[in-house]
């Protein structure tokens, strides 16, 4: 059973590591276009490494059998949020290329409306995908608030800060971490963070309309944030129980794995 396994997993492996070694051909290219400083290769490939370990991990433990043409979409999102990421680090020593950071930005939030559509088309739509994708999309976040908080205001952060407030909650608070239904107005205000932060990272706009408009953008989320709260909290005794015959099942599954 365990060499079964160990074979299972190897193509997958084979797909991290080849995102990793993307992300350090990216980080090449833009060291030697743009002459990334220090602080944006550590960060970049600290960025690879953790993208690596984290992803190779939830694969093992995901027994998906084939990484799919959606989960490769959303590995092509992460090498360019881990592009995105170094620029920003280095932008605390030098004057970021604003051009290539937006360039890198726009591609990944465009690719963020993809990854979906493949994975339906091609009936390739997993739990580990979805986790995948809203991982990728709440780091590009949390990014893109630390580069235009340095011109804004550090109250910027609270953007990028939100949805790691709540996961840390979650871990003290059971009931949030119940499934929510689907909602459009969800996804749009979260989709509406990356367009605004671009907009005002870019430098499109005037100082006052762009504080503006992240002022919004912040509050939009946090309305979205507490009425998904409120739900879960209406619900979560059905969500308590839920939980509880899910962890059954699960070590039902386990044992019979074990057994076998």
């Amino acid at each position: 059973m365990a060499l079964n396994n160990a074979y299972d997993m190897r193509p997958l492996r084979h797909e991290t590591a080849v995102g990793a070694g993307a992300q350090v051909l990216l980080l090449a290219l833009l060291g030697t276009a743009l002459g990334l400083g220090p602080a944006g290769w550590l960060t970049g490939l600290a960025f690879a490494v953790g993208t690596w370990a984290v992803l190779t991990r939830a694969l093992r433990r995901s027994w998906l059998k084939s990484f799919g043409a959606a989960n490769r979409v959303t590995l092509a999102r992460a090498t360019l949020v881990g592009g995105v990421t170094a620029l920003v680090a280095d932008s605390f020593e030098s004057p970021p290329p604003v051009t290539v950071l937006v360039a890198l930005t726009t591609v990944a939030l465009i690719l963020d409306a993809v990854d979906g559509q493949v994975a339906r088309r091609t009936g390739s739509a997993s739990a580990l995908g979805a986790r995948f994708d809203m991982e990728v999309d709440a780091f590009l976040i949390l990014v893109l608030s630390v580069y235009v908080a340095t011109s804004l205001g550090p109250w910027v952060l609270l953007i990028g800060a939100l949805r790691y407030a709540f996961v840390a909650a979650a871990r003290i608070l059971p009931w949030l971490r119940g499934p929510l239904p689907p909602s459009t107005a969800r996804k749009t205000v979260a989709a509406l963070q990356g367009i605004v932060l671009l907009v005002a990272g870019a430098g499109i706009l005037p100082r006052w309309p762009a504080f503006a408009a992240v002022v919004v953008a912040l509050g939009l989320l946090v309305w979205s944030f507490g009425r998904d709260i409120g739900w879960l909290w209406r619900v979560r005794g059905g969500v308590a129980a839920e939980e509880t015959a899910e962890g059954t099942a699960q070590e039902t599954a386990e044992a019979v794995r074990q057994a076998a």
